[in-house]
């Protein structure tokens, strides 16, 4: 509800704002800009082509702006992580998929800018082993058939961000072994933590109740990071590995 109303108020204000340039005979560019921007959620490649093209001339400086993102936020409501990964997605097209520039949405429905933002960095991580996040080992390059089934999911299926995750990321992004069980008592010391430091807050709890509790959990914060170093010292093992592979390829 809350982002609902966030994109009414926002297009409500890119609405008023092109009724007045319109009025005041403004650069027709800047004019197409804002009305792509409202046809967003019907076809994000016309606004991320036109995103490039103000970009690369840097036409936002003849309309007041000193930065390109500024001129996103201030006059798109665009934020900068959407305009990147809009511009990096349609550069990807153009690169790797041009034919899906020439679908006009309805007969040949294109994927969200999302996907292609996925296929994309899928792509990167096939040519180069990109290193995940928070990860200092790179990631072994993924086999060329899996490529070929994610293209496929992308541009023929049209399937969701999401369903792409579920499908591909245990294949593109495998986790070590332990790192799931490594995560759950990670979360299990937090609670135990932020539970210790709300206890004094709880009105009605004696002196005596609130420490046997936070005793108990000083207990199992300890018996936690016992069961959680094993795991840890094993991951670390599994990233060297993977980053002594990663150097033998290259």
């Amino acid at each position: 509800m809350l982002y609902a109303k966030a994109v009414t108020r926002a297009t409500e204000k890119i609405e008023a704002l092109l009724a007045r340039l319109e009025q005041s005979g403004a650069d027709p560019q800047r004019l197409e800009a804002l009305r792509r921007t409202q046809r967003f959620k019907r076809s994000w490649v016309e606004l991320a082509e036109t995103l490039v093209e103000i970009r690369q001339g840097g036409i936002f400086e003849a309309w007041g702006y000193d930065e390109f993102y500024k001129y996103c936020a201030q006059e798109l409501f665009l934020k900068r992580g959407t305009v990147d990964k809009l511009t990096m997605s349609f550069s990807t097209l153009q690169r790797l998929a041009p034919q899906v520039l020439k679908w006009d949405g309805v007969e040949r429905e294109i994927p969200s800018y999302q996907a292609v933002d996925y296929f994309s960095k899928a792509m990167g991580q096939a040519d180069r082993g990109v290193k995940a996040a928070n990860d200092p080992a790179p990631a072994a390059p993924p086999p060329r058939e899996v490529i070929k089934e994610l293209r496929h999911a992308v541009f023929d299926e049209g399937q969701s961000v999401a369903e792409l995750r579920r499908r591909f990321d245990p294949i593109l992004h495998p986790k070590p072994a332990g790192s799931e069980q490594l995560e759950i008592i990670s979360k299990a010391m937090s609670a135990a933590r932020k539970l210790a430091e709300l206890l004094p807050d709880v009105e009605g709890l004696t002196d005596k109740r609130i420490a046997d509790v936070e005793k108990a959990l000083g207990g199992l914060r300890q018996e936690l990071e016992e069961l959680a170093t094993p795991l840890r010292d094993k991951i670390e093992r599994s990233r060297k590995r993977a980053a002594k592979k990663a150097v033998g390829r290259k």
